[in-house]
Order: structure tokens, then C-alpha cells, then sequence
């Protein structure tokens, strides 16, 4: 088949696969079922030096809210997703840069936090206000530490991740949450209240 047509399959079935996984979301109950806060918290060494460097990356957005989740939004937030998991390819700061933490917008290489700050500019140039998307921490399925971005809507704080080109509700994953940005000022952390119980890796609420 040729190669034209081939990926334009993939991308129109993707497409599909999306308007059917938010139909599945927009069934669900419209109240909001978000992350419980629990006090400020430190920020990461890599965010504080970041917005040293590119302090208009660490301002406030747009009025303080959430995201009314619909099909449109939902879709801004899988292409997003997708398309930043596909332009960035994986690599260690050490191996990149030759020091731990270092967090910057991509350039075609980066860690988890790249990923994560690359998505959430593209979101805030969308329209989303940086209220809507935290940077937040977390120990991955290893119990190491890793980054996502949260994005809270009406119907949820959702996850967008390096690890899985698909959006999933935050109590739907593997990880243990351990802090994020504040949803008042972005340069601000908060502790995480993860009450959920984690069996063989399966996140339940408790």
C-alpha cells in the first residue's frame, strides 16, 4: 500500500477511535471528580531553574478555571498528546545535556518534563488556561519519578503522558501522585492527597 495512503488510514482510524473514547467519556457523571490538594509543597529543582530562565512560560493564564470537556476539547487534548509523544524522541538529561534536571522545551529530544511543558504551551496556545494544566509529579508503575500534565475538566482531571498515546482519567493509572502546580499561580506546588488503593497496579478509590 502506499505509504501516503497508509498513514492517512492510521490517522482517520485514530480520529474514530477518539470521537468513540469521548463518547464513552461524556456518558459518565458531568460533577467533577478531581485530585484532592493538601498544602503547599516544594517546587522541583528543574521547574524553579526553567522559569528563571523563560519566566513567560511560568505566568498566569487566562481566567482562573477548569475546562468544559467537550468533544472539541477532548480532541485538542489527544492531538496534543499524540502528536507531541510523536515529535519528541526519549533521552535522559544526562545523556542530552550532561546534567540531571535540566527542564526546557524540547527540541526534537527530551525527557518526561520536556514532554509535559512542550504539551502544556500548546494547550495555552489553544486557548486553555494554565489553571486547566498542571505540571504534577509522580512515582511511575517502578516507583521512580516521572511527569505528566494534568488537564482538569468539568468531567475530570485527565492525564496526558509520554508513556501512552492514549488520555485517561487520573485514577485510572498505575501511578502513586505525589505533587503538582498550583491551579492559582504556576511558579506555586501543592501536595497531592492520593487516597486511592493500588492493587497489582490497578488504582481503585477508596
Amino acid at each position: 500500500m502506499n505509504r501516503g495512503i497508509s498513514t492517512l488510514l492510521l490517522a482517520f482510524a485514530g480520529l474514530m477511535n477518539a470521537s468513540v473514547a469521548y463518547s464513552q467519556v461524556a456518558g459518565q457523571t458531568s460533577s467533577y471528580s478531581g485530585m484532592n490538594t493538601s498544602g503547599r509543597a516544594k517546587p522541583p529543582i528543574g521547574h524553579v531553574q526553567f522559569c528563571n530562565r523563560q519566566p513567560e512560560e511560568c505566568v498566569s493564564r487566562g481566567e482562573r478555571a477548569i475546562v468544559k470537556l467537550d468533544n472539541s476539547s477532548w480532541m485538542e487534548l489527544l492531538n496534543v498528546n499524540h502528536s507531541v509523544n510523536r515529535a519528541v524522541s526519549p533521552v535522559t538529561d544526562m545523556d542530552y545535556y550532561n546534567t540531571e534536571e535540566y527542564w526546557t522545551l524540547p527540541d526534537g529530544y527530551g525527557d518526561c518534563e520536556d514532554y509535559v511543558l512542550l504539551k502544556r504551551r500548546k494547550l495555552l496556545e489553544q486557548g486553555w488556561p494554565s489553571s486547566a494544566l498542571l505540571i504534577t509529579v509522580v512515582f511511575d508503575e517502578n516507583s521512580e519519578g516521572h511527569a505528566i500534565l494534568i488537564a482538569r475538566t468539568d468531567r475530570g482531571d485527565f492525564v496526558l503522558d509520554n508513556k501512552t498515546p492514549t488520555v485517561e482519567p487520573w485514577y485510572a493509572t498505575p501511578y502513586r501522585y505525589v505533587k503538582r502546580q498550583s491551579e492559582r499561580d504556576p511558579q506555586q506546588w501543592v501536595s497531592i492527597d492520593d487516597q486511592r488503593q493500588l492493587v497489582d497496579g490497578v488504582a481503585s478509590i477508596r
